[in-house]
């Protein structure tokens, strides 16, 4: 913190003021960008001051003075896994490119949280306020959380969804269904017939939309996977290969693929195979989805449905930012990439 020498505290704006030789709302328009121009001689003398006592505006003034936050809240499910770190890094990159700020905030699923959050936010109005992560199938969102939203959204602010179509708000989805049903395709091509899901142990709406995607793929040529077939773990890297490190040894016998509904659970997976000494790809291929950049190098290689993070970030930051649309929800599409982890049969 800088801290002006002369009385051992952070330099004000009045300082700045005083030191340029301006008055106060004159220092205020240069240092919080206001759009009244200022004479260039006194703009020059108002920074110079700023800069010789370490004087740092504050923001929210800023937003006061242009009429706009330069801040963009996001609010993610969570932090921990591979997708959200993604996914989070690739919406600070967006905005980043047009000048704005992110701030993060978690929480963990939980509505009651999650409502806390929105809560703060509209005290502190953002320019923007983006939701990343899953809704639920049973549309469980709080009342509550879209009053808050909708009353922030009346004050101005902008309300983005991503990966969620629960509220009623300008939305950017990705097509989980279709690209595991072209996943799904691309398995049958290649030899599988008899594939494990992991499913999530949450009732999340994507992660079930990739449940049923994959279904339908294979329900097209003629083969049921029944729900004995699916499994439902919790949703994260050790629940996925404790779960295949354990399960029956009828159940992969009579298995030659593992779907997996995440990039992290199938690499849970892969693992709990091996622990098992099983021949993996060789005996039983092993596909995610995310296609997550981090997640990339494991050996072999593994196979995924490709989700486009950055165009995600890029739309829900226009969505953010630009005038309103007619049309709320942007489909994203995504497309199977295959590689080692799945090898013709």
């Amino acid at each position: 913190m800088n801290l002006d020498a002369r009385g051992g505290r952070p330099p004000t704006l009045s300082d700045v003021a005083r030191l340029a030789g301006v008055s106060q709302s004159t220092a205020s328009r240069v240092v919080n960008g206001s759009a009244r121009r200022v004479d260039d001689g006194y703009r020059e003398r108002v920074l110079g001051a700023a800069r010789q006592l370490g004087y740092a505006p504050n923001t929210a003034a800023q937003a006061v003075a242009r009429g706009a936050s330069h801040r963009i809240a996001l609010i993610t499910g969570g932090i921990a896994d591979a997708y959200f770190s993604a996914m989070t890094a690739s919406i600070m990159n967006a905005a980043e490119q047009i000048d704005l700020r992110v701030s993060l905030a978690v929480s963990s699923r939980s509505t009651e949280r999650e409502l806390e959050l929105v809560r703060e936010l509209r005290g502190e109005q953002p320019r923007a306020i983006i939701l990343a992560g899953t809704g639920y199938t049973d549309a469980r969102s709080d009342p509550a959380v879209e009053a808050e939203l909708l009353r922030y959204q009346e004050t101005g602010g902008r309300v983005v969804l991503i990966s969620r179509t629960d509220m009623p708000f300008e939305t950017v989805y990705f097509d989980d269904f279709e690209g595991a049903r072209r996943l799904a395709v691309e398995m049958l091509a290649r030899g599988y017939r008899a594939p494990l899901l992991l499913g999530s142990g949450l009732p999340l709406r994507s992660m079930q939309e990739r449940i049923d995607g994959f279904t339908a793929g294979f329900a097209e040529a003629g083969i049921a996977i029944p729900p004995s077939r699916i499994l439902r773990p919790a949703f994260d890297w050790d629940a996925a290969r404790e779960l295949l490190a354990t399960i029956d040894d009828d159940v992969l016998a009579s298995t030659d693929l593992v779907f997996a509904v995440t990039d992290v659970l199938a690499l849970g997976a892969l693992n709990g195979l091996r622990e098992r000494g099983i021949d993996t790809p060789g005996r039983i291929g092993v596909a995610g989805f995310d296609d997550i950049t981090t997640l990339r190098d494991v050996v072999p290689p593994l196979t995924s449905v490709h989700v486009p993070l950055d165009e995600v970030a890029a739309e829900a930051i226009h969505r953010a930012t630009a005038a309103p649309a007619d049309l709320r929800r942007r489909v994203i599409p995504t497309h199977p990439v295959v590689r080692a982890s799945t090898p013709p049969r």
